[in-house]
């Protein structure tokens, strides 16, 4: 049985969002860390109360670290060190493995977010700009009164049309392919296959070869989290539907 309580929206639920952003933050001391993340616990919404609110919430917020950002804040080396490699190298340092060459290397990524003292992403979801607004303000004045912590770059998101499904920037439809987990509730969508397992995507339960050794520790750090990859990526859409039509 999944721990619904204790699992940040973003895992399991879609929300009707039609604008967000995305803030990459750094902190200068753990104190002034652990201030920013005391006062967005309360707000940050788990699966069952997003799902529960769903109608009546403006807003939805979902909270992710670094492994420099975990330190940051304190977490002692020795759980740090429990935390598999790729999480603790980082995307940038493993740039090579990941094609990330070229044009497309760590040091022309934008926002700050190739360096070290990447710590934290803030993710917001607002119903609409107004909400966004109000939102994003408030946080502003969070990080501006907590010592050390200080913004890298942000991201401001906005739903494109039509509204009434979800679609990527082509136009085609998106999350087809989007793998059910047993216990969300939510069904495979047809042909795509059996729900998986949600220790494939939640840490502390079974995947689809059964119990999960080595999980980062203490098991209060991993259980009912996931690891996150934020990729910042540039479509094409205007030469792509270009060369549809040429061809």
């Amino acid at each position: 049985m999944l721990e619904l309580e204790d699992i940040q929206h973003i895992l399991l639920t879609r929300t009707p969002a039609m604008t967000g952003r995305y803030e990459f933050l750094s902190f200068g001391n753990s104190a002034g860390g652990r201030a920013w993340l005391s006062e967005l616990i309360p707000i940050v919404e788990s699966a069952a109360t997003a799902t529960a609110a769903m109608d009546s919430t403006k807003r939805w917020v979902t909270l992710a670290f670094t492994y420099n950002g975990l330190r940051a804040l304190g977490v002692p080396d020795a759980a740090l060190a429990t935390f598999p490699d790729a999480f603790r190298e980082g995307m940038a340092a493993r740039a090579d493995i990941l094609g990330d060459t070229g044009a497309n290397r760590p040091d022309q990524w934008v926002g700050g977010l190739a360096g070290d003292d990447l710590h934290a992403i803030a993710i917001l979801f607002a119903r609409d700009d107004v909400e966004h607004a109000r939102a994003t303000g408030v946080h502003d004045e969070l990080v501006a009164r907590c010592d050390s912590v200080r913004s890298l770059s942000v991201l401001d998101l906005n739903a494109t049309p039509p509204f009434n499904y979800a679609h990527d920037h082509f136009g085609f439809r998106d999350r087809l392919s989007q793998p059910a987990m047993e216990g969300s509730g939510e069904e495979p969508t047809p042909g795509s296959g059996a729900a998986l397992k949600p220790g494939e995507f939640i840490l502390g339960y079974p995947d689809e070869n059964g119990p999960v050794a080595n999980l980062p520790q203490p098991d209060v750090l991993s259980r009912n989290g996931s690891f996150m990859a934020y990729r910042r990526l540039q479509e094409h859409v205007g030469a792509f539907r270009t060369y549809i039509g040429d061809n």
